[in-house]
């Protein structure tokens, strides 16, 4: 069987977004959603839109959000959007918040491991295709933040987040949301990227960005600062794959800051998510790394 293969680039510059998803060879077809992280407020290291610009741009594609389920600057639709405009998504880019407006879409998932279906923004069924821009970071509560996680939380509506983070339990409470078994958490995660992926088929690209990286994710108001040095930017068909390969780089890599971070996705195993999500289908963990200059 062949393996996936996943493209990598040391080149950390908005053109070389452009450029390694073009090496994937794909074209996204018709309206095209992308998901990005628009960045609690207070963060510092989230992905800048002026960053992505130039890719955004390429396929004409427009920014998609969803809601959070704890209390912040994203956990309504009026201040999400407000937030988008402070950071500036809305200067550059037509913005959907997909769960702006109820009722949530359901995708069933008969194979799932922990939650059998997953909660997304109607607006979903607005687009034929979806390229997910992923910040890869540390998280608190996943261990880490890659193309999974964008698939998973990410396009869950903010009912979906907290059906999600309590392992599909339609009552779940806020306090609910922290307590729960670890690894059915993740699995959880996994079951719910696999209802993305399998909504969109072939016309969904992953593209990892493995620079600012900290142990916590751009959902922190208040998160440490990055702990190592930047790598560089992946992309693959393959969200599985792509997540893999960004943890063995931060593995292999020779910088000492690397320690603070594996601790993180270690201490909250994060790597389960991406053994689940292969268990389910969606993806390899074997894949061919292609350096591109």
């Amino acid at each position: 069987m062949e393996k996936s293969k996943v493209y990598f680039t040391k080149e950390l510059t908005p053109e070389a977004v452009v450029k390694m998803y073009k090496a994937l060879g794909v074209n996204l077809k018709g309206k095209t959603a992308v998901k990005v992280h628009s960045g609690e407020e207070g963060n510092q290291n989230y992905l800048r839109p002026q960053f992505l610009k130039p890719m955004i741009e390429e396929i004409k594609g427009t920014v998609v959000e969803c809601n959070t389920a704890y209390e912040g600057e994203r956990d309504t639709t009026e201040k999400h959007q407000k937030l988008m405009e402070n950071h500036g998504w809305s200067k550059y880019f037509k913005v959907d918040i997909m769960d702006s407006e109820g009722p949530d879409k359901v995708l069933e998932i008969p194979n799932g491991k922990v939650i059998k279906k997953n909660y997304v923004g109607k607006n979903i069924d607005n687009y034929d295709s979806m390229l997910v821009l992923s910040h890869f970071k540390g998280h608190p509560m996943g261990g880490y933040g890659g193309a999974l996680k964008q698939l998973s939380i990410g396009v869950a509506s903010s009912h979906g987040k907290r059906y999600i983070h309590c392992v599909g339990k339609e009552d779940g409470s806020y306090e609910d949301m922290f307590t729960v078994e670890q690894r059915k958490f993740l699995e959880a995660m996994a079951d719910a990227a696999s209802s993305i992926t399998n909504y969109f088929k072939d016309n969904i690209a992953y593209v990892n960005i493995m620079c600012n990286m900290s142990v916590d994710c751009d959902c922190c108001a208040v998160a440490q600062d990055p702990c190592m040095q930047d790598i560089g930017i992946l992309a693959s068909l393959d969200s599985v794959a792509l997540d893999q390969a960004c943890i063995d780089l931060v593995t292999n890599s020779d910088d000492p800051g690397k320690e603070a971070l594996l601790n993180r996705i270690n201490e909250r195993e994060g790597i389960h998510t991406i053994e689940a999500a292969e268990e389910l289908g969606i993806g390899s963990r074997e894949y061919e790394l292609i350096e591109i200059n």
